[in-house]
């Protein structure tokens, strides 16, 4: 498995090919945000992380998939860097912007939604898992469907901040749902990354999000 090493401004992040890739052409794209546990100094743990792990043991992937690497603090320190490099990485020319996807997991569930919310105009569908973020906001949403994970014995991040933020998607009119494993504490990503289903549901859905996004809290003193 082999990953192309970069920097965007001052996060560094990795890039790995599908089998099939061939210049010229474009290919659907997932940025994953990791969790807390992939953190440090040295990148190469991100490569090993286990999204990378079993996407990789797949016999067809057709993404390419992009991964900043987040050092230290939490992705919402990084936020107005990783809205740009989103950005940056629609543009490129192997990218089909149409279909760029999000998905993180724990403290990058957390960065999915904030993500997406910040720049709904840039994602074609976004799966977070076991993450949260804030409700109010997901009015931005309406036209990115969501797919959201959660375990549901989670006591460090409880089920409750996904059934809320999927609930409010719906509530703004959104496409959202959620997947909750019985039996299953933290750990709701190891499954979520192992089934092709989730994959197959990504590339059913183009971007759609840059015509209509909605805002509902323009000039909304009640939020502050």
């Amino acid at each position: 498995m082999e990953f192309i090493e970069s920097t965007f401004q001052n996060l560094r992040y990795i890039v790995r090919y599908p089998n099939s890739y061939k210049d010229g052409e474009k290919y659907p794209v997932i940025i994953f945000l990791h969790g807390a546990g992939t953190r440090g100094a040295d990148i190469n743990i991100l490569k090993s992380n286990s999204f990378f792990a079993i996407t990789g043991g797949f016999e067809d992937f057709p993404f390419i998939c992009v991964a900043p690497h987040c050092e230290s603090g939490t992705w919402f320190d990084y936020m107005p860097t990783l809205k740009a490099l989103a950005a940056s990485i629609a543009s490129k020319t192997w990218a089909d912007n149409e279909r760029i996807y999000l998905i993180g997991n724990s403290m990058g569930g957390y960065g999915t939604w904030q993500l997406a919310m910040s720049a709904p105009e840039l994602f074609a569908a976004i799966v977070p898992i076991c993450g949260g973020g804030m409700s109010w906001n997901t009015g931005t949403l309406v036209n990115v469907p969501v797919w959201a994970f959660h375990g549901a014995d989670d006591t460090i991040v409880y089920p409750e901040e996904s059934e809320r933020m999927v609930a409010k998607v719906i509530k703004y009119g959104g496409q959202a749902k959620l997947t909750v494993y019985p039996n299953t504490t933290h750990d709701s990503w190891t499954p979520t990354f192992k089934d092709p289903k989730v994959y197959a549901w990504l590339l059913e859905h183009k971007n759609s999000n840059a015509k209509d996004v909605l805002d509902k809290y323009k000039g909304s003193a009640i939020y502050g």
